[in-house]
This record gives C-alpha cells, sequence and structure tokens, in this order.
C-alpha cells in the first residue's frame, strides 16, 4: 500500500491525501461535467430560439449564459482528464489546478461583465419582453438541474479539496440565481408589467459573481 500524502489545497496543491476513492471521486466529477454540458446545450439553444419569439433580452441574455457554463464545464473536463489520463505528481496537478482555475475566473468575470451590459441595455431602452410560456418551462427546469449539479459539484470539490471544482460549482450556483431571475422578472412583467425586476436582480447577481470570480483569480475558493 502507498503511504498517503500530504496536502494544503490553499496553498496550491489540491490532491487529495493518498489514492483511496480519488478515481472514483474523479469520474464522478467527469460525469458531472458532461451533464452540465449537455443540459447547457439543450438549454441554451431552446432559451435564445424562445427570446427570439419573444423579444426577451433577459431570456437571451440567460441562453448565451449557458454556453458561458459550458465553457466552466470543458475547462474543468480538461482539468480532470488530466489527472485521470497523466497521474500525475503533485507539481503538474498544481500547475493545472492553477491554470484551470484561473480560466474559470476569467469566465466568471465575462459571465458578470454581460450580464452587466445587458441589464443596462435593457434598463436604458426599457425594452420590455412578451410573455414566454416555453420559456418559463425552460427556465423552471433550469433551476431544479443547476441546483442540484451545484449541490453535487460542490460535494465532489471538497472531497477532490479542488479549488477549480469549487469555482466551477459556484458559476453552476451562479447560473441557477439567473434562471431565478429570468424567471421572476419574466413573471412579473407578464403579471404586473414591472419590466425592470429582472435587470435589476441580475446586477446584483453580477456583483456576487464578480466577488467570487476574484477570490477565485485569488486562490481563495475553497479555503
Amino acid at each position: 500500500m502507498k503511504p498517503a500524502q500530504e496536502v494544503d489545497c490553499c496553498g496550491g496543491s489540491c490532491a487529495a491525501s493518498g489514492e483511496g476513492p480519488r478515481p472514483e471521486l474523479l469520474q464522478r466529477a467527469l460525469v458531472l461535467e458532461y451533464l452540465t454540458i449537455g443540459w447547457n446545450v439543450v438549454e441554451g439553444i431552446v432559451a435564445i430560439t424562445a427570446a427570439l419569439g419573444a423579444g426577451s433580452v433577459a431570456l437571451l441574455g440567460f441562453g448565451i449564459d449557458s454556453f458561458v457554463e459550458c465553457s466552466s464545464a470543458l475547462v474543468m473536463t480538461w482539468r480532470l482528464r488530466s489527472e485521470v489520463q497523466h497521474r500525475s505528481t503533485d507539481v503538474v496537478l498544481d500547475a493545472i489546478e492553477h491554470r484551470a482555475r484561473r480560466l474559470i475566473a476569467l469566465s466568471l468575470f465575462a459571465l458578470a461583465m454581460y450580464v452587466i451590459w445587458d441589464a443596462g441595455h435593457t434598463l436604458w431602452k426599457q425594452e420590455r419582453p412578451e410573455f414566454s410560456l416555453v420559456g418559463c418551462v425552460v427556465l423552471s427546469i433550469s433551476i431544479g438541474a443547476m441546483r442540484w449539479l451545484a449541490r453535487a459539484k460542490r460535494a465532489v470539490a471538497r472531497s477532490l479539496k479542488s479549488e477549480a471544482m469549487e469555482a466551477d460549482a459556484f458559476q453552476t450556483t451562479a447560473c441557477w440565481w439567473l434562471s431565478l431571475a429570468a424567471l421572476a422578472g419574466i413573471g412579473l412583467n407578464g403579471a404586473f408589467g414591472w419590466w425592470w425586476a429582472d435587470p435589476l436582480a441580475a446586477i446584483v447577481i453580477a456583483g456576487l459573481v464578480v466577488r467570487e470570480g476574484r477570490q477565485t483569480w485569488q486562490g481563495k475558493a475553497c479555503c
């Protein structure tokens, strides 16, 4: 039996001690990332199509966000497969983890900038989207799917002691928040004509995403 290896996630190394269940955890993490990619591709296509039909800027932003989420999942897939295939040393894994964490942080910043721009444009133009039943359905499903994925990713991230996986879990949580905001915005606009509810909620969410992106960039995601 190989001896357990000491590890310090906050210092950069995020490899779990010893081999133990780590191969199984890596496979579980990969499955979660594959599910994230598959769902977000379908979700993004449906949301964008519904947004163009209803003229909904909020729903269009949500659809584009789905593909930003895909980029984060693709980064994590690369990071996880690198460890699975190479069985690298701690030094190599640290380098991979660092690069993956920085890339995910950049995707968080990109998401926040787009949300702020989209929300500001909606407020400036005072655009009022039509009610979209298809949009409400896909958003409702997304709320449940993203919540489950975020919790599952966070649990695996803690077991793997991976800052990059923790950051990816937060981005999935951000997608869940955006689902809630978009659904609330469409619902309030349809029921009461409160067209400004969605962009205001999106701006608040973008601020939280920027904060998490900064912490992820600095390596504080799981400390």
